[in-house]
């Protein structure tokens, strides 16, 4: 499981003209899933990304966590992290799970991370064609892999 987590004042998810999820300050994620991904691998992300500091304190040093903020999240699920790029110019998703294996581990990502933030979670809409706009804040952005726990 991959996370690509980003620090943002303002994100939202649109699909077919419509708003679906918008937040202000907080964390736009996108999740990608492989077939091989476990409960054990929300449980190490969901809990690494709650006490991520990458908030500013009051000395502007990145030094608060989502939970410490209580800030906002988005989830998007985003098959493309999972791309295979060493032959050829077109990318292959082999890597990145199947709908049917996917959807559930997303669906246990975002409950788990609720769970432990102790806010609801937005989220796009698994599968959709979604148009996902952001203002990255600082920039920020923390690339984790549960596999390798780092990326």
């Amino acid at each position: 499981m991959r996370v690509v987590v980003q620090r943002v004042s303002k994100a939202s998810v649109t699909i077919k003209q419509k708003k679906v999820a918008k937040i202000k300050e907080g964390l736009l994620i996108l999740l990608g899933i492989t077939a091989t991904d476990t409960k054990e691998d929300i449980e190490y992300l969901v809990k690494k990304i709650a006490n991520l500091r990458v908030f500013n304190d009051e000395n502007q040093v990145m030094n608060v966590s989502l939970k410490d903020l209580n800030a906002e999240v988005i989830v998007v699920s985003q098959f493309t992290l999972f791309a295979f790029t060493k032959k050829g110019n077109r990318p292959s998703y082999i890597r990145a799970a199947k709908p049917d294996v996917a959807i559930p581990l997303y669906h246990k990502f975002v409950t788990s991370l609720e769970d432990q933030i102790n806010t609801q979670v937005q989220t796009g809409v698994f599968g959709a064609d979604m148009k996902v706009a952001l203002r990255n804040d600082g920039p920020v952005t923390i690339i984790i892999d549960s596999k390798t726990k780092d990326f």
